[in-house]
């Protein structure tokens, strides 16, 4: 069901307060699917897709997705100004009401390529592509970056970063709280080793208050997040919303009074969803990798994961699986309440 075009800008414009970030070969479809039902106003990102493969690629692969996963923004990688503004057009054309410029991915092969972190030491550059983008498209335009690169330690140059990229057109920053160490650390540890500044984020808020700032890094608990909402716009769920899924639900729940639902009612409400993707010939494995983390904590769930793990592969596995994983789990469950 397509929304009326007010109905669809107020609920974007309310999403700012929760997001999920990102995450390459995490946020697919089937994944953001899930934390939709998880969290019904949050704001989705896709995968990171260079603007070349939105261009020359399988569109339908790379930018599918279902209608219920609105508000939905694609983030884009690249450096070439007239290759992302096409790119844009594209994601408009396709329905997505935001389109996001990555300038935080810290792996070698995004550096090689000239896009990503590497970017935050190019904010002409940055702002060049913003402004290209934002004169082909009527969609919101934001940019997702780190405080800096290696050994940067300077907030007035995060903060002409962030200006530079504001005058071209970009209302709207996602902080990625901690530098992006080009050198010597592995993409893994670039989530983790750098220590974390929230206070830059809070900073920036502060002194450009008409800015929309949004804050991501190490948030993996309700209170967590809730704690920086009084002086910023929204927080963005990483790791955390896909190995402790229940956490994107509780964390909603916490900011708009919705109740909070039981996991196995969530899990079953993927069960249209999941058997009409079957129906369209797609293995379960590639939906039950998504949900492995729901019972994270919980009595049982470990042998949830178990039972999806090592069924989801096999030829014919359906939603019988799913119901095998749940009778573990329960009665794991009752054997530990008892």
């Amino acid at each position: 069901m397509t929304l009326p075009a007010t109905d669809a800008a107020a609920r974007y414009a309310a999403s700012l307060r929760l997001s999920v970030a990102p995450m390459m070969d995490w946020t697919d479809r089937h994944c953001r699917y899930f934390h939709r039902l998880l969290a019904p106003g949050s704001r989705l990102y896709t995968e990171m897709v260079h603007a070349n493969a939105v261009i020359h690629g399988d569109r339908e692969r790379l930018l599918g997705f279902d209608g219920s996963e609105h508000p939905l923004a694609l983030q884009l990688g690249g450096s070439d100004p007239a290759l992302l503004a096409q790119a844009a057009r594209i994601a408009q054309d396709w329905g997505y009401d935001e389109v996001n410029l990555n300038c935080g991915c810290p792996s070698d092969r995004v550096q090689a390529g000239r896009f990503g972190a590497c970017l935050m030491r190019e904010p002409a550059l940055v702002a060049e592509c913003v402004a290209a983008m934002v004169a082909a498209v009527d969609i919101p335009v934001t940019v997702k970056c780190r405080l800096g690169v290696d050994e940067d330690n300077d907030y007035e140059t995060f903060r002409n970063f962030v200006d530079q990229s504001a005058n071209a057109g970009s209302a709207m920053f996602i902080v990625h709280a901690r530098n992006a160490w080009l050198k010597g650390l592995s993409p893994k540890e670039n989530r983790e080793v750098p220590p974390l500044r929230y206070d830059w984020a809070h900073r920036l808020k502060a002194d450009r208050p008409a800015l929309q700032i949004v804050l991501n890094g190490g948030l993996a608990t309700v209170e967590a997040a809730q704690a920086q909402l009084p002086a910023l716009d929204g927080v963005m769920l990483g790791r955390a919303a896909y190995h402790d899924p229940y956490v994107l639900h509780q964390l909603e729940a916490a900011q708009t009074g919705a109740p909070v639902q039981p996991r196995e009612a969530l899990l079953r409400a993927m069960r249209p969803y999941i058997e009409a993707q079957l129906g369209r010939g797609l293995a379960l494995k590639h939906i039950t990798r998504h949900l492995l983390g729901l019972f994270h904590g919980q009595p049982g769930g470990r042998a949830f994961r178990q039972v999806l793990s090592e069924g989801s592969h096999r030829a014919g596995a359906d939603w019988a699986l799913i119901e095998q994983a749940l009778a573990v789990t329960r009665a794991q469950a009752e054997r530990v309440a008892a």
